[in-house]
């Protein structure tokens, strides 16, 4: 749910991609969509909304800080974080360089990374950094340590094992062997554990039966580069250290690192970037050597500051996969909190790691939607971090949240991800006040969601549909939101007293109508809807994941499920399409059908299996009753998640599964990603079904009937403000074992 080259521009701007005009892939005959020659670089499409922000041309050489070509970027604003560091600005191309070429994202699949935003540790699994590629501790996107390489007697350590202790920390483990001892087995045990707020515990085991006198020592260096440099290949050389207490330090006119250690080094070659020491170890003795890397030029709060606002929820039952993957997870989506500049108590998500650590509004967005089982604290806040950058006035864009454009494979130009976090910012403040949103807090908020509801009326083209950008296609997923958006504001202004329910509910039923009429393609398999259609009408008869978003209707008053813009038939066949091979890969839903043409089972938009979107389709399938359909994804899902460390990047290869395969990682993907964390949490409580009505006094539980996974538990979550947990039966029967005194169960 990601990017073209940046280019040069004032701080926290970050232009987007290029439109597209059907590149290279696209089916034979298909005409330029939109119609006419691409926009010059620093303008806008067509008609493309004020929101979003310009067409980018000057530096294509300059990689996109994203984990795919063709995603999008943080959002500008004065809410917005760049994915590169607060005011993180993108050098051009060298001179010399292939201006029209744009440089590959680096590979990250085989890292290790420890997360804290706006902290970053990106490790090889042998755990040396070697000042290699994008290796290194970053703090808001600044490089502050590149090379950390130990030596232990004079030798590197042997790599054992490399892997990840949690969202923040990762531990490597090595041995050497001195020679002391006779025979082939080491008598060195190395273990360091790495922490994403830049320290380092180094611990050095003997297991010789004589006392030893270890040398043992570390080199360091740093370029003190912005990671989109560094991912651009335009790292520069490494900087001179000098002396600094117990450690080095490094400088420029823009930045500072100093790296110190615990105990003292016992000598320090500053020219050389070495510490070293010298070790006594008996028989089984052990030493500990802490580095701590920190940038203290520019004032910051510590590392893991931010405050938390989602709950401790844990899950236990007959699949215990489902518990690692429910506190993995939550992990993951807590470690990519960031603070609003503009309001420090404000966090949201960051979109993912390592490339988009930063704000972008409808990934942030759906990510506090889906985790609204968790606490209401997240989505409010993001909520009024977005109400902060939307757009004032009445004018073309007023009203809108900015949002820059996002490249949707090879089938469709880009589209606007601020249309789509306008549409959902209505319906996620719906939706949190029904979790129990506090009422005082859902006031200073509606009149931003009646902006964008007032912006919808306003851009709905003559056709009756929304297109994203104007005068560009009608996405199907756009409509689907613009029809959630007008149920749920709809919703929201009747539970607030506001006038304008029944216009909204009126509209949202011409949409359906228009839908069916325009977006179904019949045909003598029971049809299918249309990916989108052409500005001049024609249909696109692609099946993608898209298609997934009809089915999420979002949550209304009484505990019910607002009308999807499908009936009852189309929906069932839109299941049958969704379970099918072609759509389902046994890891998860493909992007774009398999044999569609141009077809990528890496491809971001055309192939690739996304986690946001796989659960998405669960939790839709499942409301919508077709059980068999929703748990074969859920089951892939956790299969997925299981090979990945229950830590799913955002996607993955939709390689089909046979026996004895496995998933295969997308090399430039962000893992941990704020929907692909949030995915785990969405997949899990849709099993139990929870519908709340907070303002009402109810919640009712309507659990999967097939129990997928057995009996399960969901504890800690949260509705009302109170804790709740909900028992599943292996028989699909529900219980509410906690929840809040005023709460009766209804539905």
């Amino acid at each position: 749910m990601a990017p073209p080259a940046p280019e040069t521009g004032p701080t926290g701007t970050t232009p987007a991609p290029r439109p597209t005009v059907f590149p290279p892939g696209a089916p034979p005959g298909t005409a330029p969509y939109p119609p006419g020659p691409p926009p010059a670089a620093g303008s806008r499409p067509p008609g493309a909304p004020p929101g979003s922000t310009p067409a980018s041309g000057a530096h294509p050489s300059v990689p996109p800080p994203t984990n795919a070509p063709g995603r999008d970027l943080p959002a500008p604003g004065p809410a917005a974080e760049s994915a590169f560091g607060s005011g993180a600005r993108r050098p051009g191309p060298p001179p010399g360089s292939d201006g029209g070429r744009r440089a590959e994202l680096p590979p990250v699949h085989g890292a290790v990374l420890c997360v804290a935003a706006p902290c970053l540790v990106i490790s090889p699994e042998h755990g040396q950094l070697t000042g290699r590629g994008v290796e290194g501790v970053y703090r808001s996107g600044r490089r502050l340590l590149s090379r950390c390489v130990l030596r232990v007697a004079g030798r590197d350590p042997v790599a054992v094992q490399g892997r990840s202790l949690g969202a923040d920390r990762a531990a490597f483990t090595a041995t050497v062997r001195t020679g002391v001892e006779p025979g082939p087995d080491p008598d060195i045990g190395v273990e360091r554990v790495r922490s994403a707020d830049g320290t380092e515990r180094i611990t050095v085991r003997s297991f010789a039966a004589r006392p030893l006198r270890l040398p043992v020592e570390v080199s360091l260096g740093t370029d003190l580069a912005e990671l989109a440099a560094v991912a651009a290949g335009r790292g520069g050389p490494e900087l001179t250290p000098g002396v600094h207490a117990a450690g080095l330090r490094w400088s420029t006119e823009e930045a500072l690192a100093v790296t110190t250690a615990e105990p003292a080094p016992d000598d320090v070659l500053a020219t050389a970037g070495l510490l070293r020491w010298q070790l006594e170890l008996g028989p089984g003795e052990s030493r500990s050597i802490e580095l701590r890397t920190i940038r203290d030029r520019t004032p910051r709060a510590p590392a893991g500051q931010v405050a938390n606002p989602l709950a401790d929820a844990r899950a236990e039952g007959d699949d215990p996969r489902a518990e690692a993957w429910l506190r993995t997870s939550v992990e993951d989506l807590r470690a990519l909190l960031l603070r609003d500049p503009a309001e420090p108590a404000d966090a949201f998500a960051a979109a993912g790691a390592p490339w988009r650590l930063g704000l972008a509004p409808a990934e942030s967005l759906w990510a506090a939607r889906m985790a609204l089982p968790l606490g209401t604290g997240l989505a409010a806040a993001t909520l009024r971090t977005l109400a902060r950058s939307q757009t004032p006035g009445r004018g073309p864009g007023g009203g809108m949240i900015p949002g820059p454009l996002r490249a949707a494979g090879p089938q469709l130009p880009p589209g606007c991800t601020g249309t789509e976090a306008t549409l959902g910012f209505p319906a996620v403040l719906a939706e949190a006040r029904r979790w129990g949103l506090p009422e005082e807090e859902v006031a200073r908020l509606l009149p931003a969601a009646e902006r964008c509801l007032d912006w919808l009326r306003r851009a709905l083209g003559e056709d009756g549909f929304l297109a994203d950008p104007d005068p560009g296609p009608r996405r199907c997923e756009t409509q689907a939101h613009a029809h959630r958006a007008a149920l749920l504001g709809a919703d929201l202004l009747d539970g607030c007293g506001r006038a304008g329910a029944a216009e909204w509910r009126e509209w949202a039923a011409a949409l359906r109508e228009r839908f069916l009429d325009r977006f179904w393609i019949d045909g003598p398999d029971g049809g299918r809807p249309a990916a989108a259609l052409h500005p001049d009408g024609r249909p696109l008869a692609r099946l993608t994941g898209a298609a997934a978003h009809l089915l999420d209707t979002g949550l209304v008053g009484g505990g019910r499920l607002a009308p999807g813009l499908l009936d009852r038939v189309r929906t069932e066949q839109l299941a049958r399409l969704l379970g099918a091979p072609a759509m389902d890969s046994g890891w998860g839903l493909r992007s774009m059908a398999s044999r569609e043409p141009g077809h990528n089972p890496f491809g971001h938009r055309s192939g690739a299996v996304r986690a946001y979107e796989s659960a998405v389709a669960v939790a839709g399938l499942a409301q919508a009753g077709h059980e068999k359909e929703a748990a074969g994804l859920l089951r892939g899902l956790l299969d997925a998640a299981e090979v990945f460390g229950y830590r799913l990047p955002e996607m993955y290869a939709a390689e089909q599964r046979t026996a004895g395969s496995a998933p295969l990682p997308h090399p430039a993907a962000c893992r941990p990603a704020a929907v692909a964390a949030a995915a785990g949490i969405h997949a899990l409580t849709a099993l139990a079904g929870i519908r709340p009505d907070a303002p009402a006094g109810t919640v009712a539980v309507a659990p999967r009937a097939g129990a997928p996974l057995g009996a399960l538990r969901l504890a800690g979550l949260r509705v009302a403000g109170e804790p709740f947990t909900v028992r599943i039966s292996r028989l699909g029967v529900g219980m509410v074992e906690e929840a809040a005194d005023e709460l009766q169960l209804g539905g």
